[in-house]
């Protein structure tokens, strides 16, 4: 009885994090926006989550402005605006699995584009196009 009290005990603990998956939106991500499995297209994000829910750093070599972060319903999501000068940049995104899920969305150029992240390595951030 006692050993399939500890084996239930030990089945509901849940796992520690793995190292290689993160638990936070926090940090440095590598953006794919390839349009193709041909055409690789990559570029850096960085996002930095303040105590009182503000999103700041950098996405495709723009700052962020306005952003926002919250955790609900089991994830954890970022929301925030980028410009390219010409206009705004909508971006949403959450972390899925030890990666992220977004998609962005220029209403002055008509589209919304769906992309997905992994976390940067040193190696992705000595890349030219980071």
């Amino acid at each position: 009885m006692l050993s399939v009290a500890l084996a239930l005990l030990l089945a509901a603990t849940p796992s520690p994090p793995s190292a290689l998956q993160p638990t936070s939106l926090a940090g440095d991500w590598v953006v794919d926006l390839s349009a193709s499995d041909s055409a690789p297209y990559f570029k850096g994000m960085s996002l930095d989550l303040e105590d009182d829910g503000r999103v700041t750093g950098s996405f495709y070599d723009s700052a962020i402005e306005a952003g926002r972060w919250r955790t609900a319903r089991g994830r954890i999501c970022v929301s925030f605006r980028t410009s390219d000068g010409k206009g705004p940049y909508h971006t949403t995104a959450c972390l899925r699995g030890g990666a992220v899920e977004g998609q962005t969305w220029a209403e002055h150029r008509n589209f919304v584009f769906l992309w997905s992240a992994k976390p940067a390595t040193p190696a992705d951030r000595a890349a030219p196009w980071w």
